[in-house]
């Protein structure tokens, strides 16, 4: 898994403890824990949890990424969100189909 490095470039100035835990508590050794969940799947879980929370920002895109780099095809990821969508409501993943087609349609080009 690539290094994150998002808490130390975005907030390491204004919150250095915070920008610690997410980069090297959260996604440097969490995120490792590879014996307990792959990273597989602690990217459907994570993209799952975040569209069941209504976060569509930054974040979820980010998670959509990565997810696609850990192996979850478009295919994959239409399937996941047209389940969450009786689950998590039918706003919500319409907003993160926009999300989830701009990051798995850079794959085409």
């Amino acid at each position: 898994m690539r290094k994150i490095t998002a808490g130390r470039d975005i907030l390491g100035d204004f919150a250095p403890e915070f920008a610690h835990v997410n980069d090297d508590i959260l996604f440097g050794e969490i995120w490792a824990r590879e014996k307990e969940l792959s990273p597989r799947d602690r990217s459907l879980i994570t993209v799952t949890s975040l569209v069941t929370n209504g976060i569509t920002d930054s974040s979820l895109k980010s998670h959509m990424t990565m997810a696609k780099e850990n192996g979850i095809s478009k295919e994959e990821m239409a399937e996941i969100l047209t389940h969450l969508a009786f689950y998590a409501g039918w706003p919500k993943v319409w907003a993160a189909f926009y999300i989830a087609k701009e990051v798995y349609e850079k794959e085409a080009e």
